[in-house]
């Protein structure tokens, strides 16, 4: 097996988040080469890590899910024909690392031999001796060759289990597991490729395999030319990873690079979240599915011609499934017939995706979260679109009610901190009105226990008024501007 991983692979290896790795990395104890890190680095940095830790990288992943608030779904071994090629290629790599091996035993026989013919000719006898005694030392297996292999045992089961892949020219990874296409996959792990109906019939997610190897597993009606398959092109919606793959596909890299798109939804469920809060859950066709980057807003628009605009509040990683936190404001027609009126497979036009409060996916800072009433919708977009990436050293979300009950998925939050070691959740109520002043009184003590702001980057999202105090109150504690995102939210 290599003996350097890739971040990703070695931190589901070991079961913590990349941004734990760089946290490491950058304090030195974890040395890195190349961008990648060595078993045996790994084993002396996390020495628990263990064949019998295997279990705790599918506990991890349960807990994500549920946190998340993702659909159920069935968690499937890979096809017999993966898992036989899988295994095919790992017997490959088997003989040419031992065909390799192999190969370097007779460079040192001969090397032992040469050293004795010297020491026998009595040419400079010590040094020879010398080499000779060190060459025999070290040819005997001792603790430290077999002090990394629970970790390598476990690395190779993982291999089986899952395909790594890697995107250019982004650089960006993520992991195959089951029976996932790779576009799925990819959706999954919180990436932004492009893509359209993900059904085989647009042919948008066209991607080209620069190694590795790939197995359809799905219909398409696109037919690909003769060029394009000499050239490695596939579609990722209809096929999966058979070994570790390089891919080159397209990815947006912000809000500029995601379509204004025209979508006909259907509600699947209008459900209480709080007494005057309710959770609007639209899901998308099969065939036309929203993309949009987390923290971005569209508009609805119902049969009957009410519209409003609402933040996302699911991730994109959430497959055809789109939340809205939807508040009860007297003259606010379309919230009354999200009350009162709308049915269980009513439609529901959405158009956007709109706005740039969205993550900086290439900083691995750790991330403050501030969101003030129903501007939680947004920051829950987010961080569960940071879950999902795995690059942040730490998450902490501070939520303000301006009044008692308003933490209305309070439930949500505590679980997220109790299920994940980097994430604290701060509750702040206003008591005494919600007003600017109010708010500074009560956050400034909070922002003092976390990190320096200066290490962070800074997500604020609610009531103009409110983000704006928060806003303020940052700057003056010296949170530079560049680290910082403000959504103020329209009431």
């Amino acid at each position: 097996m290599p003996q350097h991983l890739t971040l990703s692979r070695a931190a589901r290896l070991i079961g913590v988040r990349r941004g734990a790795l760089q946290s490491k990395i950058r304090s030195g104890e974890l040395a890195t080469f190349e961008g990648m890190v060595s078993v045996s680095d790994l084993q002396r940095v996390y020495p628990r890590a263990s064949l019998e830790d295997s279990a705790g990288l599918e506990r991890m992943e349960q807990i994500k899910e549920a946190a998340f608030a993702r659909r159920l779904r069935e968690h499937l071994l890979p096809s017999a024909e993966v898992l036989a090629a899988r295994l095919t290629a790992m017997s490959d790599e088997r003989v040419q690392v031992e065909a390799r091996l192999e190969h370097y035993r007779e460079i040192v026989e001969a090397l032992r031999r040469k050293l004795r013919e010297i020491g026998e000719s009595g040419s400079p006898r010590a040094a020879a001796a010398g080499l000779l005694d060190w060459l025999e030392r070290h040819l005997e297996p001792g603790p430290r060759s077999t002090q990394a292999r629970p970790l390598r045992m476990q690395q190779d089961l993982l291999r089986i289990m899952t395909a790594h892949v890697q995107i250019k020219p982004s650089g960006h990874e993520f992991f195959v597991d089951g029976n996932d296409s790779l576009l799925e996959a990819a959706l999954r792990a919180g990436l932004a490729l492009d893509y359209g109906c993900s059904a085989g019939s647009c042919g948008k997610c066209k991607a080209k395999v620069l190694s590795g190897q790939v197995q359809k597993t799905r219909h398409s009606d696109i037919v690909l030319s003769a060029a394009e398959k000499n050239a490695g092109v596939m579609l990722m919606c209809c096929n999966t990873a058979v070994v570790d793959l390089v891919i080159e596909a397209r990815e947006a890299h912000g809000a500029a690079d995601m379509p204004l798109q025209d979508i006909e939804a259907r509600v699947k469920t209008v459900s209480p979240i709080a007494e005057d809060m309710r959770l609007l859950h639209l899901q998308t066709p099969r065939s036309n599915r929203l993309r949009f980057l987390a923290g971005q807003s569209v508009s609805l628009e119902l049969a009957g011609g009410e519209r409003a605009s609402y933040p996302v509040a699911s991730c994109p990683c959430d497959d055809r499934n789109l939340q809205f936190h939807v508040r009860r404001r007297a003259g606010d027609a379309f919230a009354e017939r999200v009350f009162d009126r709308l049915a269980v497979a009513d439609g529901v036009r959405i158009e956007g995706p709109r706005g740039t409060f969205v993550l900086d996916e290439e900083s691995s800072r750790p991330l403050v979260f501030i969101a003030v009433d129903a501007g939680f919708a947004p920051i829950k977009s987010l961080i569960e679109h940071a879950m999902a990436l795995e690059a942040a050293e730490s998450l902490r979300l501070v939520w303000i009610a301006s009044a008692p009950g308003g933490h209305y998925l309070d439930n949500l939050c505590r679980a997220w901190g109790d299920a994940l070691d980097d994430f604290a959740y701060v509750p702040l109520t206003l008591e005494g009105g919600a007003s600017p002043e109010t708010l500074e009184r009560r956050l400034s003590p909070t922002l003092m226990k976390h990190a320096p702001l200066q290490d962070c980057d800074v997500y604020v999202a609610g009531p103009p008024a409110l983000a704006q105090a928060a806003e303020r109150l940052l700057l003056e504690r010296g949170l530079p501007q560049a680290q910082l995102s403000v959504n103020r939210l329209e009431t």
